[in-house]
């Protein structure tokens, strides 16, 4: 009864509602770690080059990788317009060679073999596209790794916090933080309260600014509003928040119960969040002018991110093959019709010729024979 209202980070709760009223949340927030950079920040593995990409990406791009040089192999000795005389001409396409030339992309280097076949072509057109688009997603994913801190964060949850020994945590005394582990059923979280209730006396904080100070200034890890944890590390940009944010709750404006502002009010946030105006204005003054930003996350790629590249590979190596084929099929067309035979037979001969399929070519060979006879 001392104020008509009150406008700060105050947390809408269950028990602060029983004695005011409270408005429409103005912002959303929830429970973050704040932490120094120094103090959470850990080497870097020696296979930090890896990171840019899940383990799932490298083993999607190995089984591509493989799989584009089978199909030149395979593409280069089905058409006859790369490989016109398999029993007379060396076929330069190997498979050691098809390795070496997919590889060769990869590196963003020409490599020998050349490929005179359209099919062969398509093939090696589709496969340097998709290594440009990998490269450069690899590239822009890296760099932003370097920039990033949160990548570097031996703390990415609760959990993390918990199982640490280096760093003391706590809260706002009688926050409602506090209350939110002291009456959570989670066993992180009651873990986080116990600890915070045995050393109250030292890792309980009486104001926020003393909380962002002691961040700064020793091996402390402060646990709060990550709204607030986001201003604070865009205004200090030693600070940064770790990546999880739990218990989803709002900020509102208090009134005394009763009162006759808290429906203006309410209605007036309301018109100011579908103007657009908070969000205008929540980007202006959580601008950090720090280099890196502290709620920017980083995470490496997935392949659901890169998987229009996947298909544009896949649709190219089939039409490869069935560019091979048909090549393969015209040239069987003219030699069966210059030697009277049968287009299919000649098309079996052939396939088996360049794969050589030696029993499934004999046999051919003694059909074609007796015939003849």
């Amino acid at each position: 009864q001392e104020a008509d209202i009150a406008v700060a980070p105050l947390t809408v709760t269950s028990a602060r509602e029983e004695v005011v009223s409270f408005t429409t949340p103005f912002l959303q927030t929830g429970i973050g770690i704040l932490l120094r950079k120094d103090t959470a920040s850990q080497d870097l593995s020696f296979f930090h080059f890896l990171s840019p990409f899940s383990k799932e990406t490298w083993t999607a791009l190995l089984f591509a990788y493989l799989l584009t040089c089978f199909c030149l192999f395979l593409v280069a000795r089905l058409s006859p317009c790369e490989w016109n005389e398999p029993k007379n001409e060396e076929n330069h396409f190997t498979f050691l060679n098809s390795l070496w030339f997919g590889a060769g992309a990869l590196a963003l280097q020409g490599a020998t073999p050349r490929p005179q076949a359209l099919s062969v072509r398509v093939i090696a057109v589709v496969w340097w596209l998709f290594t440009l688009a990998l490269l450069a997603a690899y590239i822009a994913n890296f760099t932003a790794l370097l920039s990033s801190g949160s990548e570097q964060l031996p703390i990415q949850t609760f959990e993390d916090l918990v199982k640490q020994r280096n760093l003391e945590f706590g809260t706002l005394e009688g926050s409602s933080t506090f209350y939110y582990f002291k009456n959570s059923k989670n066993p992180i979280h009651q873990m986080i309260y116990e600890y915070m209730e045995k050393r109250r006396e030292h890792v309980l904080v009486k104001t926020y600014q003393e909380a962002v100070q002691r961040v700064m200034d020793s091996n402390y890890a402060f646990i709060g509003e990550s709204i607030s944890q986001d201003l604070a590390a865009a205004r200090h940009c030693n600070l940064i928040r770790a990546p999880e944010v739990i218990g989803a709750r709002g900020f509102g404006i208090a009134t005394a119960q009763a009162s006759p502002w808290t429906k203006p009010l309410s209605i007036a946030v309301l018109k100011l969040r579908e103007a657009g105006d908070l969000d205008y204005l929540r980007n202006k003054w959580w601008e950090s002018s720090c280099l890196r930003h502290s709620r920017d996350r980083w995470g490496p790629l997935e392949p659901p991110a890169l998987g229009g590249l996947f298909l544009t590979l896949g649709i190219g190596l089939a039409l490869g093959i069935l560019a091979a084929l048909a090549e393969l099929s015209s040239s069987s067309r003219r030699a069966a019709a210059h030697a009277k035979k049968s287009c299919c037979s000649v098309f079996t001969e052939e396939i088996c010729a360049r794969l050589r399929i030696k029993g499934a070519a004999r046999q051919s060979q003694e059909t074609s024979g007796k015939a003849n006879a």
